[in-house]
């Protein structure tokens, strides 16, 4: 009696097994196709990478063994370092005042205009502060050029309003060159941590909002003190996302002034290009790519952990 009895009760369980491994072998094939993207447009590019940075190579013929040479060379090159204090400036233009604009500028856009004129008037608004992003930056690196020469359309306004003092070479001089640059990363990156930010606000419980208010909190305190803390996982993917952003900055560098002038708005990878292609220091170049994608991966790690324990706290 007890041999059939034990018999349909394996017999149930091997299905369910079968059916669960096949389930989960189904899914993993619809990861194979990415996974293989990867390998070959990151992975096998960063080993490469990583190898001809040890060598001393004009982008022709054999490379050349040196080992750590080009690190060493590296860690003491001025341009390098100069390079990478650009790069800082370019982090606060494009991580941490957008994202404390967006902040702000996503709170009256969802909680001021959106309930006053309707969502429609909101969306539109997020709409007209995204658009930079979804521009070219060839374009609007050619609009931004024209407006900040010389003879400019900044220049002509300041002059006409009697501000003609305050003109500047904007982007040829050495003093306000960085400071033009981010002046225009600003305006690119603002829309991005606005649209993050007004679609976190949707998911915020209301009641908070309605209790905050018949305690008499302003406007300033229920964005403080409800708002803030229920995106705050938005903040850190922006922050994120905008730092990796800055630090591997090359279009608009490359469209506005091609580092310069005397080097004033060098960043690590347009550096990193220059030694590539205009110098044929492939190996050179490699390495100050390995340095700031490594310099990117640490960041990253820090952040993730930062964020887990908030989350966790």
């Amino acid at each position: 009696m007890a041999a059939p009895a034990a018999a349909p009760k394996a017999a149930l369980g091997t299905p369910k097994s079968t059916l669960r491994v096949r389930r989960e072998a189904s899914y993993l094939l619809f990861l194979i196709p990415g996974a293989l993207l990867l390998i070959a447009v990151i992975v096998v590019p960063f080993v490469m990478n990583i190898g001809i940075s040890f060598t001393q190579w004009q982008g022709v013929g054999d490379p050349k063994w040196t080992g750590l040479d080009n690190y060493t060379r590296l860690f003491g090159d001025e341009t390098f370092w100069s390079s990478f204090r650009n790069n800082v400036g370019l982090v606060v233009a494009m991580a941490i005042l957008p994202t404390m604009a967006g902040l702000v500028i996503a709170a009256a856009l969802f909680d001021v205009i959106g309930k006053r004129f309707g969502p429609r008037s909101a969306s539109v608004l997020r709409a007209c502060i995204y658009l930079p992003q979804v521009l070219p930056i060839a374009v609007a690196g050619i609009v931004w050029s024209w407006i900040l020469a010389p003879q400019g359309a900044l220049n002509e306004f300041l002059g006409a309003v009697g501000l003609g003092e305050l003109g500047q070479n904007w982007l040829g001089d050495p003093d306000v060159a960085l400071w033009s640059v981010m002046g225009v990363l600003l305006w690119i990156q603002v829309g991005y941590p606005v649209v993050i930010f007004m679609a976190g606000m949707q998911r915020a419980d209301p009641s908070l909002y309605e209790a905050a208010e018949l305690d008499g909190a302003s406007w300033w305190g229920r964005f403080w003190h409800v708002t803030v803390p229920q995106i705050r996982p938005e903040i850190f993917v922006v922050l994120l996302t905008c730092t990796i952003a800055a630090l591997k900055v090359f279009g608009p560098i490359y469209v506005l002034t091609r580092g310069g002038p005397g080097g004033a708005t060098n960043v690590p990878s347009y550096f990193s290009f220059q030694n590539f292609f205009e110098k044929t220091q492939v190996g050179y170049g490699a390495a100050i790519a390995t340095v700031l994608t490594v310099l990117i991966l640490i960041l990253t790690t820090v952040f993730l952990r930062v964020q887990n324990r908030g989350e966790r706290s």
